[in-house]
């Protein structure tokens, strides 16, 4: 009798309800972690300069600066995805906003180099949760403009850019570094203030079998949003109940607490080797050089234009604003460049649902690379920053639909373990960034620079081309066995969604 009752699904449920006032509060709050994440990565623009001048620093000193945050969301980004797939979200929501706003506070009092080195590595651990707060995000919404809606939550880092250029604007003219700092830190505490307030993901929850607790997060959803469920019983993925279930079969005739130890220890880190199972390996692996080349030509326009407006060196100075005021001309390049996020979040939005995620990343990087190349010669301060604008307005885009594809394509068991491994690899290239491409600007070999970005643009066209699947307008899945693998094998089939992309663009 209890069999013939009507089930329903997690996204059966999330279309019924729809996006309302209560995913509005998801994303309010998972929103305010990229806010701090953006600030706190601004951040580099500004005080880098301002502590070589006061210490004394070399460039490469200045550089490492930037190179440690990197290197501490390499390692954040990894631990903070194994941490939310096995114990939950909000765990880690947790986690993540102790670090951040701790380590944020601490190196506003740091009393030397080393101290401040120290302090702002421990920063970058705490900000490489940033993946956690996206895909946190991802499962609340409904299939349905999913990619507009994430688009929506890009915002939130554009907004923590302008306002950050804002606040340095005002305090660094006014104050200095260490009032900086301090005021940088306060979205990482308010994140531990309304910590409460966040719900844990109904779609984790499914996945590790807990649909009873989901349901009661669904039902608050229901209210909240003035909708009603769907009628029957909530049911989650059939593969991961199987998997659940035989867990806990396991774990019932376990002998020891060594054995459950070691086995939760395994099960921790079955999500990052899941990144490498016959069905995800090609998909992981084009991933990690699609957010190296994000990562790498998104900070490399910010760095480039904090390195072409200081006028530090002889070669940058001859670039822009050689005329104006070296106090003010960084805080005015970098705000006006900041606005450059705007119009590539219109853009994402615009196609990210229309023509999908693959050939909207390949349309943006093609643009990049044509606002780019004219910097190879050598143009007056107002083109240049007009280029640097179009080149930040691409890099942007590319990575708001990078930022929305890669937790696509991940089952809910590993889903901000690929992100978050994914988004790791992306540091790297910002490591990178700052040692060579813009240490090439410092020792005038500007031109070597661009050529640089480009060949890491075409290395992005090219993965981006190669991915084996599309996500636009398809359900999240909750394990491995239930991802489609199809190929788009072809020549043809990449002519016709060519054809496709070109028919969208003019009419």
């Amino acid at each position: 009798m209890g069999d013939e009752r009507p089930v329903y699904t997690l996204d059966e449920a999330l279309s019924a309800l729809r996006f309302g006032k209560y995913q509005a509060l998801v994303l309010a709050y998972a929103g305010l972690g990229w806010v701090s994440e953006a600030m706190e990565i601004m951040i580099l623009s500004f005080v880098g300069p301002a502590v070589k001048s006061k210490w004394k620093l070399t460039s490469s000193e200045e550089s490492l600066l930037t190179t440690v945050v990197f290197a501490g969301m390499l390692l954040g980004a990894y631990s903070w995805g194994i941490i939310s797939d096995n114990y939950g979200r909000r765990k880690s929501f947790l986690s993540i906003a102790m670090v951040t706003s701790v380590a944020g506070l601490l190196s506003t009092f740091s009393p030397n180099y080393v101290s401040l080195l120290i302090f702002r590595c421990f920063v970058g651990i705490g900000l490489g949760g940033g993946p956690v707060f996206l895909s946190y995000f991802l499962e609340f919404v409904p299939v349905s403009h999913r990619g507009t809606w994430m688009v929506a939550f890009s915002a939130f880092w554009t907004a923590g850019t302008i306002f950050e250029a804002s606040l340095a604007w005002v305090v660094m003219t006014r104050l200095n570094w260490r009032w900086l700092l301090a005021f940088s830190s306060v979205p990482s505490f308010a994140l531990l203030l309304f910590y409460g307030l966040a719900p844990e993901s109904p779609r984790y929850l499914c996945a590790k079998a807990r649909t009873a607790d989901a349901h009661r997060i669904l039902e608050k959803m229901a209210f909240v949003n003035r909708t009603k469920l769907p009628p029957g019983i909530l049911v989650s993925d059939k593969a991961i109940k199987e998997n659940e279930e035989s867990s806990l079969l396991r774990d019932t005739h376990m002998l020891s607490m060594t054995r459950k130890i070691t086995d939760k220890l395994k099960s921790g880190f079955s999500s990052f080797f899941t990144l490498f199972s016959r069905k995800l390996i090609r998909t992981t692996l084009l991933l990690w050089v699609l957010f190296f080349a994000n990562a790498f030509s998104y900070y490399g326009a910010v760095l480039l234009t904090s390195k072409l407006s200081s006028g530090d060196s002889k070669c940058g100075s001859k670039v822009l604003h050689a005329d104006k005021s070296k106090d003010n001309s960084l805080y005015v390049d970098v705000f006006i460049t900041s606005f450059a996020e705007l119009p590539g979040l219109i853009l994402s939005a615009i196609i990210v649902d229309k023509i999908g995620r693959k050939l909207s990343m390949v349309l943006m990087f093609v643009l990049a690379c044509i606002f780019l190349l004219p910097l190879v010669f050598h143009q007056s301060a107002v083109v240049t920053t007009v280029l640097l604008f179009g080149v930040r307005m691409c890099a942007t885009g590319t990575i708001t639909v990078a930022t929305i594809y890669a937790p696509e394509i991940y089952p809910t068991s590993a889903r901000t373990t690929g992100a978050g491994v994914a988004s790791a690899v992306g540091r790297v290239g910002g490591m990178v960034c700052p040692l060579v491409a813009v240490g090439l600007v410092t020792s005038c070999h500007l031109r070597l620079a661009v050529i640089l970005f480009e060949v890491v643009f075409v290395l992005a066209i090219a993965s981006s081309l190669l991915f084996p699947f599309e996500t636009k307008g398809r359900e999240l899945k909750d394990a491995v066995d239930a991802i489609e693998s199809w190929e788009v094998g072809t020549l043809m089939n990449w002519m016709q969604m060519l054809y496709k992309l070109s028919f969208e663009c003019i009419y």
